[in-house]
């Protein structure tokens, strides 16, 4: 099925480097994956797995070192046209993962919320920017008269608000979610994954849902990419991953998701993932398609082995 529709955005061996250009060190080693139109697209690692590197390269807040990132169509990394830049800026939005440090305390909200539109519609009155920063700020449940009102006076909840209608003003296709839940109470935290997916069925909206919690994208996303070291070894269907993880690293994610239910919890600790299990010092992995929509990194004695999983079940 995945096949038939077009990628809104693809990632192609994209890679991010820091440090000196003599000797960086590749926080992103050559990824590469779809995300279709409409879908919520889930990434998901460890910290400092290169997760959130991707999505500050998709945005253009890091440069890459190598690979495209292609929007609509068109190469978006790299040196582009200023008329493509602010369509990307309006097209492409983040909401960040901490509320208290994404939000400027020293602006007020409706500064905050219409900033960006200062950048890419100039032509607005201020009269226009008052009624888009009202109507924003109703779709994410606050009440407009909280537009005169600084950061500091508003819960963490409600701060996380007012940054999903900071994103949600620039009426964006394609929306990078960093962790945005994962600073918030857990009483608040289903109420913001209820919002961004009502947001998502009204405006047709994309996400790139970036997260640590397998819990939390089992209950949005659509398909989940596993990564570790900059690398993905694992991308399905969100309840195929569920029920067949092939890869180990997968494996030992999975195995940490606290379980309510004592039936459904298992014997003994969280597996722990041993890299030293993969010799690929002659035989290298490559990344392949085991199942229809089913991606997995592994050498070719891996793969196969996974193949016989597949058959087996």
């Amino acid at each position: 099925m995945s096949e038939m529709r077009e990628p809104l955005l693809s990632v192609r061996d994209l890679k991010v480097a820091f440090g000196p250009k003599r000797k960086p060190f590749y926080a992103v080693r050559g990824v590469s994956f779809d995300i279709f139109k409409g879908e919520t697209f889930g990434l998901v690692g460890e910290s400092g797995s290169g997760k959130t590197t991707i999505g500050r390269a998709i945005i253009r807040i890091y440069e890459t070192a190598g690979g495209e990132v292609i929007f609509k169509g068109e190469k978006i990394n790299g040196k582009i046209s200023k008329e493509l830049d602010q369509e990307v800026t309006r097209k492409i939005q983040m909401i960040f993962q901490d509320p208290m440090a994404s939000l400027n305390e020293r602006a007020k909200v409706d500064y905050i919320v219409s900033e960006g539109l200062y950048n890419v519609e100039k032509h607005l009155t201020a009269e226009q920017r008052k009624e888009r920063v009202d109507a924003a700020l109703s779709d994410v449940g606050l009440l407009p008269e909280f537009s005169s009102r600084f950061p500091h006076e508003f819960s963490g909840g409600q701060r996380q608000r007012i940054g999903i209608a900071r994103a949600l003003i620039m009426q964006p296709e394609f929306i990078v979610a960093d962790e945005p839940i994962s600073a918030l109470d857990v009483s608040i935290r289903a109420q913001v994954l209820n919002l961004l997916a009502e947001l998502q069925r009204e405006r047709g909206l994309t996400y790139l849902f970036i997260s640590h919690d397998l819990s939390v994208m089992r209950f949005i996303c659509d398909r989940i990419a596993v990564i570790h070291k900059g690398l993905l070894v694992e991308l399905a269907d969100t309840e195929t991953l569920f029920r067949h993880p092939l890869h180990p690293y997968t494996q030992a994610l999975l195995s940490a998701v606290p379980m309510p239910s004592p039936d459904h919890r298992q014997d003994g600790p969280p597996m722990i993932y041993d890299e030293s299990v993969h010799d690929y010092s002659v035989d290298k992995p490559e990344w392949c398609e085991i199942e229809e929509g089913h991606f997995v990194l592994g050498n070719q004695k891996e793969l196969e082995a996974y193949r016989e999983r597949i058959r087996e079940e």
